[in-house]
């Protein structure tokens, strides 16, 4: 073989390459309210679904529609479902009502794809939630036809307004700590960051930030951590910010900090030392990349 003709050969070869993993999963036909095209639901599970959500849309005009696949052939997730929902045009071109419940069964992923007039009744969190309680845990043990089922029981109901969704009391104490760590987080470096700038901020602004922020100090705290811990961080902002301006005023080196540092946020924030500033087809409706995804 000609060499001369081996890196044409070898771009051509990997422009292929990347173009089929561009493409990704292939949408399918839309063929009814259920595609089970992994094939991982009985006749029977079919049919009851299928006409649960005929009922649905009639009643309602919501479309909802699931489909199945075996895998996603490299694909993101999100991607291929918004792909699909968006092709489909699933819910009606007026109020964009659609939802797409995908299941991908080998790569054991699943994701709710909410269109942009049901997101007020499907959130994101509900989407999850409904995704966490109802159908991981029958996955897991292979049942997929109750599983299927939870979720577009589930999916009618949050559309409703009658789905619960409150987590086991286990997910919610994890919820819970992770909400307090990041709003600790959150807390401390804007509140903290205001409080470093009125120390080394000269003159009355830094005791207009002193004061400022005193309602910060006291009620956050004490709403994250409870009344004794609450009060003993309070205490530690008061000491800490008057130790901290003596020392600066008084001592030689703070002295030198503050007249370099004084200076830069002065010069910075203007002296106040911060700034503000088939038969069957979708109807027309549009998706945003709502919803929320999962994995068992």
């Amino acid at each position: 073989m000609n060499q001369s003709r081996c890196p044409s050969l070898i771009i051509l070869a990997l422009l292929v390459s990347f173009q089929g993993r561009a493409e990704g999963a292939e949408v399918p036909y839309l063929a009814g309210r259920v595609n089970d095209l992994a094939g991982i639901l009985s006749q029977r599970t079919r049919s009851e679904i299928e006409s649960t959500l005929e009922r649905h849309e009639k009643r309602t005009s919501n479309q909802i529609v699931v489909l199945t696949i075996s895998s996603l052939e490299g694909d993101i997730l999100e991607e291929y479902s918004y792909r699909v929902a968006s092709t489909w045009k699933l819910g009606t071109k007026e109020n964009d009502n659609g939802v797409l419940l995908l299941i991908v069964k080998d790569d054991r992923k699943l994701r709710i794809e909410v269109g942009d007039g049901l997101e007020g009744a499907l959130p994101d969190v509900t989407c999850g939630r409904i995704i966490r309680n109802e159908m991981v845990p029958m996955f897991k043990k292979g049942k997929y036809d109750e599983g299927v089922f939870a979720g577009v029981d589930a999916i009618i109901q949050a559309v409703a307004g009658e789905y619960s969704v409150n987590d086991p009391p286990e997910r919610r104490a994890t919820d819970d700590t992770m909400g307090i760590v990041f709003a600790s987080l959150l807390f401390f470096f804007v509140v903290g960051l205001f409080t470093v700038i009125g120390v080394f901020t000269p003159g009355w602004q830094s005791w207009f930030l002193f004061l400022f922020l005193i309602p910060f100090w006291f009620l956050f705290p004490m709403a994250f951590y409870g009344q004794t811990t609450g009060i003993v961080i309070f205490g530690l902002y008061i000491l800490v910010y008057l130790i901290s301006k003596k020392w600066l005023k008084t001592s030689p080196r703070g002295k030198s900090i503050m007249s370099t540092w004084g200076k830069k946020f002065v010069s910075s924030g203007r002296g106040g030392g911060f700034s503000s500033g088939g038969s069957f087809s979708g109807g027309g409706g549009s998706f945003s990349g709502g919803g929320a995804s999962g994995s068992w």
